[in-house]
């Protein structure tokens, strides 16, 4: 059985990402055969501050790009334009059917703007580049939230909920996730706006969750379920999948509960990519201390793999 291939962007060099790809790449190839994008001087840099060997089977795919220093937990121009490279050179082979997938090491939203980048992250990018509306979810197994709307102020929240768009976010997201458990819709307002006391948006919600499920022609979604008791063990006994309005709705509450198991992934888009659910950890990048927590690296290459394998993309 041939094994899934995967390109995996290293992410901002000056932070964590090296590091992981080298401590988990034995385990890791006993699930994918992995392929990383990184140039091999600037892998052997990484390698020696690490005090790390490098596998004899840790391929990569280089980059051309002039030479620069690693600077440990710093934000840089070209530690942000690197990480977009290999970000953007994993993208293009999974659009060439090289790889089945792609995982990302994480970048760094401030040195993706000291390089001039516009986007605030991954999927912003996977949006534009693909022109589609590419969902946010983040989460494991026992837990997965997507994420309405993601990075915008608060105080925007309240006017992007508009009923067409988010029947076609929970139709797009039903297609993706293809589960036949109920999937719960969050208001946005205390108590689910107290029937209009507290806020008028549910209403918004509720008549894009009855226009979804009528096209769907079956109950998939549920709610405007409260918010702040979505997440009980009550609730999360017979519900896994959840749609939160806005960022730290659907995140504080998942992070609290599973934050070293949590993968995220892309979803609506013609590849398939999952990412660790966590940043560049400058604060203790190349530095001594006590092993790194791979857990949410290993579980993004699994479902990778086995998204992969539904897909039929590996035998």
């Amino acid at each position: 059985m041939a094994k899934v291939k995967v390109a995996i962007s290293i992410g901002d060099v000056n932070g964590i990402g090296i590091e992981i790809a080298l401590r988990a790449h034995k385990e890791i190839e006993k699930i994918v055969e992995p392929l990383y994008i990184i140039d091999k001087k600037l892998l052997k840099e990484a390698a020696k501050l690490l005090k790390l060997e490098i596998p004899k089977s840790f391929k990569t795919k280089g980059l051309n790009y002039p030479k620069f220093q690693i600077e440990p937990g710093k934000h840089s121009k070209e530690s942000g334009e690197y990480s977009f490279l290999s970000f953007q050179k994993a993208i293009q082979l999974a659009q060439k059917g090289e790889v089945d997938a792609i995982t990302t090491l994480p970048i760094n939203k401030k040195s993706w703007e000291l390089a001039g980048l516009e986007y605030v992250g991954h999927t912003d990018y996977l949006r534009e580049h693909f022109q589609k509306e590419a969902i946010m979810m983040l989460g494991c197994p026992k837990l997965f939230v997507s994420l309405f709307t993601e990075h915008i102020p608060l105080k925007k929240v309240a006017k992007s909920i508009k009923t067409k768009k988010l029947t076609q976010f929970l139709l797009d997201f039903a297609k993706e996730v293809e589960t036949r458990e109920p999937i719960a819709v969050l208001g946005l307002n205390p108590h689910a706006g107290d029937g209009g006391v507290l806020g008028d948006e549910e209403s918004k919600i509720t008549k894009a969750i009855k226009r979804a499920n009528k096209l769907l022609k079956k109950e998939q979604f549920v709610g405007p379920i409260v918010p702040d008791i979505a997440f009980t063990p009550h609730f999360r006994k017979n519900l896994h999948y959840f749609v939160a309005m806005y960022h730290d709705q659907g995140l504080a509450p998942l992070k609290a509960l599973y934050f070293d198991e949590s993968i995220n992934v892309s979803l609506n888009l013609p590849i398939l990519r999952t990412s660790v659910d966590h940043g560049t950890a400058f604060d203790i990048a190349y530095k001594k201390r006590r092993e790194l927590n791979l857990q949410s690296y290993l579980n993004a290459i699994e479902y990778a793999a086995e998204k992969a394998k539904s897909r039929g993309l590996r035998a």
